[in-house]
């Protein structure tokens, strides 16, 4: 079912690429409403247009927060035309038939970034411009409806080829993506009020495939407020999700710390990571802690990459590089393979409040596990020593990032074992054990860090007669006497936490 545009309400916010469709509107003799600055950008085109407030009787009052809300306004978008009464009363109070409406809304969101002053936020939640737009998507049949600049030229082509006709199919279209713009903007409102992450739909893009090539994926979200993509191709579903992986680790460890720090993820969890006075001794301690499972890893540094480095990286294949910045002599080297992504991390970078999992037919939605300890309670036969402690802290931040059963053995803060994703802890505590003598590391020295409690005093047992003589976990056993008792005994040092770091 065609309509023709004869009459058409304008009012936006943005003027760039308007001059077009008000030009062809007036060529096709439609009557144009306006107000306010949009009405002068109008006629300064040297095109009549009828102020809106010749229809509401009413000027813009309270400071421009009421301008078209208005029967005279709003009965001229819901009328429905194939409606008897809804044309007599029309008559009835001289409301005007409207059949195109295009607004825009308040920049909300571009506000928000600029500034931090309520006031000035809040004066930029558009009222009129939603109700509009939601009442002229609403009586598509009758009318169309252009919410968004990004929609002029479509429009514009739209008049010129069909003389200013449309079918029902595209007002259809044009209120759909109108619902979307709206539901868009009280999703950046809703995130200002409560504090919450929902990514709107007009920040997705599509991926090449999902966690497989089988599966199709979409990420919401703005990805240039997290890093630069300075080098390398597009991004993919797991990297992403490596990516993500790497960023909540290495924030844990500050920038401003005179040590940098290194480290290798592989399926989100860490493979490899270590703390050195420079970014090339970090790096050749990250990778020696397991060589083999960094090929083809995400790499993720708090310091800046130099040459040295850079030549070092190379000489491993790897899909992903992080960094906050990287020298120009660097970049040479690491540009050499066309495919490698090179990510800037901006200071901010990925810093949630939130995290979402898709279960079931819904979502579950929890804090972030921030915090390593809530207390440091010795409970060991000794106290930890200086070094020691510096490697438990260490060790359980690094512990916090590996799936459930978590299990880490560090030396001189570098990674030299891990068990991880093991249905039991005693699996996990074999597994970290193995890793360290497949690369011949001496564990006299080194320490343990544990995920959640020891129900048994077994793990324990098993890591003292690998020569590790101090321990973190953060209790919470009916039986954390067990494993207490046995370092007591044995004179080895233990911290309770108070805080634990399931994965799933």
């Amino acid at each position: 079912m065609q309509k023709k545009i004869q009459s058409a309400l304008i009012s936006v916010f943005y003027k760039d690429g308007l001059e077009p469709v008000v030009t062809e509107l007036d060529k096709l003799g439609v009557t144009i409403y306006s107000t306010g600055g949009t009405q002068k950008f109008i006629e300064d085109l040297g095109i009549n247009c009828v102020p809106v407030e010749s229809l509401t009787t009413y000027p813009s009052i309270l400071g421009g927060r009421v301008k078209t809300l208005h029967p005279s306004v709003f009965g001229g978008i819901l009328g429905r035309r194939d409606n008897e009464q809804d044309l007599d009363e029309m008559r009835q109070y001289n409301i005007p038939e409207i059949d195109l409406v295009i607004v825009d809304l308040y920049p909300f969101e571009e506000t928000l970034k600029s500034t931090s002053d309520e006031k000035l936020i809040i004066e930029k939640i558009d009222i009129g411009g939603p109700s509009m737009i939601r009442a002229a998507a609403k009586n598509f049949r009758d009318l169309v409806v252009i919410a968004a600049k990004h929609s002029y030229a479509g429009l514009v082509e739209l008049l010129q080829s069909q003389s200013g006709h449309t079918t029902i199919e595209q007002r259809k279209e044009y209120a759909a993506k109108a619902f979307e713009v709206v539901m868009n903007y009280d999703i950046a409102i809703n995130n200002y009020f409560n504090g919450t992450i929902i990514h709107p739909l007009n920040t997705q893009q599509s991926l090449r495939y999902g966690e497989n090539p089988h599966q199709h994926a979409v990420f919401y979200g703005d990805l240039k407020d997290v890093f630069v993509q300075l080098h390398g191709k597009e991004l993919s579903y797991n990297n992403l999700v490596d990516v993500d992986a790497a960023i909540q680790l290495i924030n844990e460890f500050s920038a401003a710390d005179s040590d940098a720090t290194f480290a290798v993820i592989k399926h989100t969890n860490v493979c490899g990571i270590a703390s050195r006075p420079t970014v090339k001794e970090c790096w050749d301690a990250g990778l020696a802690g397991d060589p083999e499972s960094a090929f083809g890893g995400v790499l993720v540094c708090n310091a800046p990459i130099d040459k040295a480095t850079a030549g070092a990286i190379s000489e491993i294949f790897f899909e992903v590089l992080i960094a906050p910045a990287f020298n120009e002599d660097a970049m040479t080297v690491l540009k050499s393979r066309r495919n490698r992504i090179l990510l800037e991390l901006r200071p901010q970078g990925a810093k949630q409040k939130h995290q979402f999992k898709s279960v079931l037919n819904g979502t579950l939605v929890q804090d972030v596990d921030a915090g390593n300890y809530s207390e440091w309670k010795e409970v060991g036969g000794r106290e930890t020593t200086t070094a020691e402690k510096a490697d438990l802290i260490f060790a359980n931040i690094v512990c916090k990032h590996l799936k459930s059963n978590a299990i880490v053995l560090v030396k001189n803060r570098q990674l030299v074992g891990k068990g991880c994703g093991q249905t039991s802890r005693i699996d996990s505590v074999r597994q970290s054990i193995d890793k360290a003598k497949q690369f011949n590391v001496d564990l006299h020295g080194a320490v343990m860090a544990s995920d959640a409690f020891f129900p048994f005093s077994d793990s324990v047992q098993m890591v003292h007669a690998e020569g590790i003589a101090a321990i973190i976990q953060p209790g919470g056993s009916i039986r954390d006497k067990d494993s207490i008792e046995y370092c007591v005994q044995h004179n080895l040092a233990m911290v309770i936490t108070g805080l634990r770091h399931f994965k799933h």
